[in-house]
C-alpha cells in the first residue's frame, strides 16, 4: 500500500484481525469461486472495530484518500471508507460536502459490492439525499434497471431511510419492479423493506401484498410477513388470501 493514510487504516483494522472471523467471512459472503462475492478479501474485522476506526480516523481522511479506500481490494477496508463517508455526509462543518460524498457514492458503485456494504451506506446515504430533496428519485429508479445486483439493491435499500419517514411508495414501486427478480439477495432485500414498512403501518404492506403475494419469490414473501401473527402468516404462505 502507497498511500500513508491507506496502510494506516490498514494496521489499524489488521490489529483487530481475528483469522477464525476471517475464514467465516469468505463462505458467509460467498466469496468463493462462483459465489456472489467471488474474488473479495477478508481482514477478519468485526463490525463494530470497522465503525471504531473509521469514527477514530475520517477527519484526517481527504476525499482523494477516501476514493483510494473505497476502491481497495479488502473488504473491510471499503467498508471502513463507506463509515467515514456517513460520517462526513451527517457533520455540518464537514470538510467534504454531501454532494461530494455522494458523488464518490454513485461513481463508485461497482466498489460496494456486497450485501453488507449495500445495507450500511445505501440508506443513510443516498436515501436520505434523496428524501432531503437533494437530488431526485429518478436515481433510484435508474439504478433500478442497471441489471446489476448491488446497483439494484442500492435502489431498494436506499427508500429504509423513506420507511422510517413513513414514506413508502418508491418503496412499492420499486417492489413491484423487482417482483420477477431471479436472485435470492434481491428477494431479501425486498422482502425486509416490505417487513419495515409493515411494522410501521401493516394496513399499507398487506394492501401491497393482497396485490401481488402470489406471484412474489417465497423468500421475498416469507421475509415480508415475517412479524405477522402466526394464523395470518400461514393464510398469506397458503394462498388464502
Amino acid at each position: 500500500m502507497k498511500n500513508n493514510s491507506e496502510s494506516l487504516i490498514y494496521q489499524e483494522l489488521s490489529s483487530y484481525s481475528n483469522e477464525r472471523k476471517r475464514e467465516k467471512s469468505y463462505l458467509f459472503f460467498q466469496a468463493f469461486e462462483g459465489g456472489y462475492g467471488e474474488g473479495d478479501v477478508f481482514l477478519g474485522v468485526s463490525v463494530p472495530d470497522i465503525r471504531k476506526v473509521a469514527k477514530a480516523n475520517y477527519l484526517s481522511i481527504l476525499y482523494h484518500e477516501l476514493v483510494i479506500l473505497l476502491k481497495n481490494d479488502i473488504h473491510e477496508m471499503r467498508m471502513c471508507a463507506l463509515f467515514m463517508m456517513i460520517h462526513h455526509f451527517e457533520k455540518k462543518n464537514s470538510p467534504i460536502s454531501q454532494e461530494n460524498i455522494i458523488s464518490l457514492y454513485l461513481t463508485h458503485l461497482n466498489y460496494i459490492n456486497n450485501w453488507d456494504l449495500v445495507d450500511c451506506s445505501a440508506y443513510k446515504l443516498l436515501g436520505r439525499y434523496i428524501y432531503e430533496g437533494k437530488a431526485d428519485a429518478s436515481i433510484l429508479y435508474d439504478l433500478s434497471k442497471s441489471s446489476h445486483l448491488w446497483t439494484e439493491r442500492v435502489s431498494v435499500v436506499a427508500t429504509y431511510y423513506f420507511i422510517k419517514r413513513d414514506s413508502f411508495d418508491i418503496t412499492f414501486r420499486l417492489c413491484e419492479h423487482f417482483l420477477e427478480h431471479k436472485h435470492d439477495l434481491m428477494h431479501k432485500a425486498t422482502g425486509w423493506m416490505l417487513k419495515e414498512i409493515g411494522k410501521r403501518d401493516q394496513t399499507a404492506e398487506e394492501m401491497f401484498l393482497k396485490a401481488h403475494y402470489k406471484h412474489m419469490a417465497r423468500t421475498t414473501l416469507r421475509y415480508a410477513i415475517e412479524k405477522f401473527d402466526a394464523p395470518l402468516r400461514l393464510s398469506y404462505l397458503n394462498s388464502k388470501i
